[in-house]
């Protein structure tokens, strides 16, 4: 997976229809999305429990772009190699789950996967800079985690301003995950983010059998981000 830094729009399958997760995710690669992301939650770590290894090994081979695996867990480094073996092209632990984050980064690389550090709304960046040489891909959460459909958190604009500034001309994207529409993913855009997570404003409006509104909601995020991305 080449490296660059143009914005990415990665849904999040926790808004489409779990009943139809294959056609889905079909439906969102075909009306344009960059990345299929995957909300795992266990219910310990966030209030909310979602999917496991199976279910992304069920998708897998679905997913024709990138699996970009959000892992709300811990512990963590159990359940590594699981969802690598399940077909994970990136998996994102946060550094809040355990003590050991440099580990399990080492250990999401061992496996094969590009590994991701994801922040909560109340962490700092000032360990992430430690950290910089291990990543692929840093998540800021602009909700707190654990359900979707929650409203944008604005104080985290900052954050990902600083964070742009800390990782500089290193491969690392900036993703966004949490309350991303037209009107926020602009202010995303300009802060220094790359990738996009958005749920319900992607699939809203839409289904299997009528996904054109799919690709109406992507193509208004992207557009919107862009416009600021390119005046940056």
């Amino acid at each position: 997976m080449s490296f660059d830094r143009s914005i990415k729009i990665a849904p999040s399958i926790l808004s489409a229809d779990f009943a139809n997760f294959g056609a889905e995710i079909q439906a969102i690669e075909a009306q344009g999305c960059d990345w299929v992301h995957v909300d795992v939650m266990d219910g310990h770590f966030v209030p909310n429990l979602t999917f496991g290894p199976p279910l992304c090994k069920a998708i897998r081979p679905h997913v024709k772009t990138v699996m970009d695996v959000h892992l709300m867990i811990s512990p963590v480094d159990p359940y590594i190699e699981a969802f690598a073996e399940a077909g994970s092209d990136i998996i994102t632990a946060h550094l809040e789950a355990g003590p050991h984050i440099h580990r399990t980064l080492q250990a999401i690389r061992g496996a094969g996967c590009k590994a991701g550090l994801a922040l909560n709304p109340g962490t700092g960046i000032e360990d992430v800079d430690y950290l910089l040489d291990m990543v692929d891909l840093v998540c800021v959460m602009t909700v707190n985690p654990g359900f979707g459909g929650q409203k944008f958190i604005h104080s985290q604009i900052d954050k990902v301003k600083r964070l742009r500034a800390m990782i500089g001309d290193r491969p690392v994207h900036i993703e966004i995950d949490g309350g991303i529409t037209p009107d926020t993913a602009p202010l995303m855009a300009a802060a220094g983010a790359d990738v996009l997570v958005a749920g319900s404003a992607v699939f809203k409006g839409g289904s299997v059998s009528n996904p054109a509104p799919y690709g109406e909601n992507i193509r208004a995020i992207r557009a919107a981000a862009e416009a600021v991305a390119r005046a940056a």
